[in-house]
């Protein structure tokens, strides 16, 4: 366990995340020709205010296409779930995967790193309207990448999380 390491950086998060994808890329019948990393999004104005979340969403995004080999052109990141008035962080995980299709991709995933369980989020947003948007421009198959739930890996992570949170704490 690696003392120090936030969340979104954790090397056991990482690993968990592309253990556990490669684990539904197995399972499909054919692989996906892109990944879109989707990560909820956020009003621009708080990241031009000092907010770190957009920095921390790319540096997870980077480890885990590292971790799996990927390259940014494979596996763009994207933001979804913008509502109300203002500019919110871009690309947008709807347009991205519109523009994929436009430009031919046929099969897309769509990984939620952001997200530790399924949700309305990810199970309608991404699994049925993106779904939906992304075959309307061209495309015929997206899967969503299933979130970490209550998978081993999952299980794995937390239980070094609490580790890591008992042992930091009987030292102070």
């Amino acid at each position: 366990v690696t003392l120090g390491a936030a969340f979104f950086e954790h090397p056991k998060y990482i690993s968990a995340l592309a253990s556990e994808t490669a684990r539904h890329f197995a399972r499909l019948v054919a692989a996906p020709e892109r990944v879109v990393m989707s990560f909820h999004g956020l009003p621009q104005r708080y990241v031009d205010r000092g907010d770190p979340y957009h920095a921390q969403c790319a540096a997870t995004a980077s480890l885990l296409r590292e971790a799996m080999g990927w390259t940014e052109d494979f596996a763009p990141l994207a933001f979804q779930s913008k509502f109300g008035p203002g500019r919110w962080l871009q690309p947008s995980t709807e347009e991205t995967l519109a523009d994929l299709a436009r430009r031919g991709v046929k099969r897309v995933a769509v990984l939620t790193p952001g997200f530790v369980s399924d949700c309305i989020e990810t199970l309608e947003e991404i699994a049925i309207r993106a779904a939906e948007t992304f075959i309307q421009n061209g495309g015929t198959t997206l899967t969503a990448v299933p979130c970490l739930n209550d998978s081993d890996a999952m299980i794995d992570l937390l239980e070094a999380l609490v580790s890591l949170s008992a042992a930091v704490g009987s030292r102070q």
